[in-house]
């Protein structure tokens, strides 16, 4: 670690000194690593820095290694820095405190809470009701606390698989009928009434747990302007079985609209209505990105068919 960022890490923590102590691990396409730093005589024992290497295009795991992909990936750590500098503070959920951010042409450094130390050391691959229930409420309570925000230094439009920023693998889509809607689909989320910011890659990969039920959220590089939906609808798929998604449809969504009104200065029934009508549409929104960039994978089911089978009549 040169002199430079080691001052900068140093005078962001008040810490006297500092050494590397973990690489937690590396970025998506190779694009840099996650470091857990130790300090010495600051409020904070430890830190995480996010070390992007924006010149380090490298290898995707499935293939799409386009310029497109490249310029949208350094596009998302310019926005992630953007949010922790100037929209992080205010979310009503729980997300890690950012120290600073130090930037040059070929890095960025990303100084964060270490989250492991503030009482959120778990990772979960499943999850009970509790578990799950706490997620939707984190989302509820973010999506409330950005509710009417102009998206600026972010994404216009949040989520990694917005339509505009996938042309290869809407080209790639087989499935002519969804290919035909993807746009009016697209439309119908963008132009609902009532928008938000929305954490654009809300995975259960993307959430730390505490011991007692507690959830912190992380990785806001997708973060942008947009219907709540498209975060619980890509939540809900993340972590949940095909027959339970159809089973606990309408409990999920009456479970997040009670947050979600409790988090609001005062009950908004008419966004209720729109955004309960966008689930669906929302869930067929990531099914057509996910049957072109991956026509195989396991989260293509027949929940997910009939879902959007329907939206396409309903458009139609």
């Amino acid at each position: 670690m040169n002199t430079q960022l080691k001052s900068f890490i140093l005078s962001t923590t008040g810490a006297t000194d500092m050494q590397v102590v973990e690489s937690i691990q590396t970025l998506w396409s190779g694009y840099g690593e996650m470091l857990r730093i130790e300090l010495q005589n600051s409020t904070e024992k430890t830190v995480v820095v996010k070390h992007i290497q924006l010149d380090n295009q490298t290898s995707h795991p499935r293939g799409w290694n386009t310029d497109i992909g490249h310029q949208r990936k350094l596009k998302s750590y310019q926005v992630e820095s953007y949010w922790y500098q100037n929209y992080s503070s205010t979310s009503k959920s729980r997300l890690p405190k950012c120290f600073g951010v130090e930037q040059s042409d070929k890095d960025i450094f990303i100084v964060l809470e270490d989250l492991d130390a503030a009482g959120y050391p778990l990772r979960k691959h499943q999850l009970n009701w509790h578990e799950f229930n706490a997620c939707i409420e984190w989302l509820a309570n973010f999506h409330a606390s950005f509710l009417g925000a102009h998206p600026e230094g972010i994404w216009s439009i949040g989520t990694y698989w917005h339509l505009d920023t996938r042309p290869s693998e809407l080209h790639a889509l087989q499935d002519e009928n969804l290919k035909k809607v993807a746009a009016a689909i697209d439309a119908r989320l963008n132009n609902c009434r009532f928008k938000t910011l929305v954490h654009g890659d809300a995975k259960l990969a993307n959430f730390c747990f505490s011991e007692d039920g507690r959830v912190a959220g992380v990785d806001f590089q997708y973060v942008g302007g947009g219907c709540g939906m498209k975060d619980l609808a890509y939540f809900v798929g993340s972590c949940l079985s095909e027959s339970d998604c159809e089973r606990l449809e309408d409990q999920i969504l009456d479970s997040y609209f009670k947050y979600l009104q409790r988090a609001l200065p005062e009950p908004n029934l008419e966004l209720e209505t729109e955004w309960r009508l966008l689930y669906r549409v929302a869930w067929a929104d990531f099914h057509r990105f996910l049957k072109g960039w991956s026509p195989d994978h396991w989260k293509i089911n027949s929940y997910s068919e009939r879902i959007t089978r329907e939206v396409i009549e309903r458009i139609k």
